[in-house]
């Protein structure tokens, strides 16, 4: 059964389209499991990564941060200068679930953290890109999820209907805000997940 109330779908990227995390990366250069994990606890942390996806210039972020720990500059500068080995490449099964939302006819949207240098590299680089009608990027825009704010513009800019709207996401906190906003969430877990959830909502794709 289809639901023709719904009229968008928008999805996350890192983690659900693409295979995104530091430790793709890092793992090449911090042998020691414990070692590489405290060092993206307590160096390169998340907290200091939001200023990234908030539009900080990367480059200078970690310029700044190696000269406070130059023991570890090498380390720090690599989350710069050899960003894309964090991508392991794209999730495919998600990819298909994304074509053939945009194959039955739905407007298709992505909302992502991410810097604006590395989203314009990934755009050039992921052929699936060219399934989304916009894109809303927390580093173009100056705020990043979970802030209402960036769902708000992405509602506005695009003339979305919360309730015909329909949201993806592989973070709790985000899908949380998102249905505050009356908008339909979904927690990513996997893509066979995703395809079923969004069947029983009356997306009208293949099982």
């Amino acid at each position: 059964m289809t639901n023709p109330d719904i009229k968008a779908v928008v999805f996350d990227l890192g983690g659900v389209l693409l295979d995104w995390d530091p430790r793709h990366l890092y793992r090449k250069l911090i042998a020691e499991p414990a070692e590489m994990e405290g060092f993206l606890d307590q160096i390169c942390t998340p907290r200091w990564h939001l200023a990234h996806d908030l539009g900080a210039d990367t480059e200078e972020s970690c310029r700044e941060l190696a000269a406070a720990h130059p023991d570890r500059a090498e380390l720090i500068m690599a989350w710069s200068e050899r960003s894309e080995e964090m991508i392991a490449g794209q999730l495919d099964q998600s990819i298909a679930v994304l074509a053939d939302v945009k194959s039955a006819g739905l407007k298709c949207l992505a909302l992502s953290n991410m810097e604006p240098d590395k989203f314009r590299l990934r755009q050039a680089s992921f052929p699936f890109f060219r399934y989304f009608d916009g894109c809303v990027i927390s580093g173009i825009e100056g705020l990043a999820k979970p802030d209402r704010k960036i769902f708000e513009v992405l509602l506005a800019r695009f003339d979305l209907e919360p309730a015909a709207t329909v949201f993806i996401d592989d973070r709790a906190a985000n899908v949380e805000v998102a249905r505050e906003l009356g908008i339909i969430a979904v927690h990513y877990s996997a893509a066979s997940q995703l395809r079923n959830d969004l069947r029983v909502l009356g997306v009208p794709i293949p099982g």
